[in-house]
């Protein structure tokens, strides 16, 4: 730890630089004031990890039950969910879902990968089924999908559109950790999602 000397709001001057410099990588300084990820408020099953023929729980209160109930699953692979109903979203209490069960039912998630190889949850609100746009929305910091999705329905429901979001890498179900490079790499592959799928 640095030495003891003049200080500024209760840190010295050798404390600043070594929390800011040390080391001296700016992307690192970045990182640790830039990414504040949450404790995950949602879960993404598919159907075998449902049982068979098990159906989507009634509500989200529901389905934080159902989820806090179960073991922690494994997470279904990339690719899972491109058919309806193919991979289940399950909130937990934090998430604060604010519509029905029908408005669940329209949100899509599923996994893609980037190209610095981490999972990446990614989801699809139609909120406007007869809507010819979709918008790509990155989230602010400090929240994930599951806190996000009860504005997303309302937001597209406003404008009239789809909202199509993804989690970064070590946020949510995402994989990896929070970074510079791993956010670059997140939106690429958010948007080769949104175009491909």
């Amino acid at each position: 730890m640095p030495e003891p000397g003049p200080r500024m709001n209760g840190f010295s001057l050798g404390e600043l630089c070594w929390l800011f410099c040390c080391p001296p990588c700016p992307s690192r300084i970045a990182a640790k004031l830039a990414f504040l990820p949450p404790e995950p408020t949602y879960t993404v099953l598919a159907p075998e990890q449902r049982g068979p023929g098990a159906p989507a729980p009634a509500s989200a209160a529901a389905a934080a039950a159902t989820a806090a109930a179960q073991p922690a699953p494994q997470q279904p692979e990339e690719g899972a969910g491109s058919g309806p109903g193919a991979c289940s979203l399950h909130l937990s209490e934090r998430a604060d879902w604010q519509y029905s069960q029908r408005e669940l039912d329209a949100v899509e998630v599923f996994f893609s990968r980037t190209a610095r190889d981490n999972r990446l949850g990614c989801m699809f609100v139609r909120c406007a089924p007869s809507s010819r746009y979709t918008l790509l929305f990155s989230h602010g910091n400090a929240v994930d999908l599951g806190q996000m999705c009860s504005f997303y329905i309302g937001l597209g429901s406003r404008i009239n559109c789809n909202i199509f979001s993804y989690d970064y890498s070590g946020y949510g179900v995402s994989s990896g950790k929070p970074s510079e490079k791993n956010l670059y790499a997140d939106i690429d592959a958010a948007w080769q999602a949104l175009r491909t799928r």
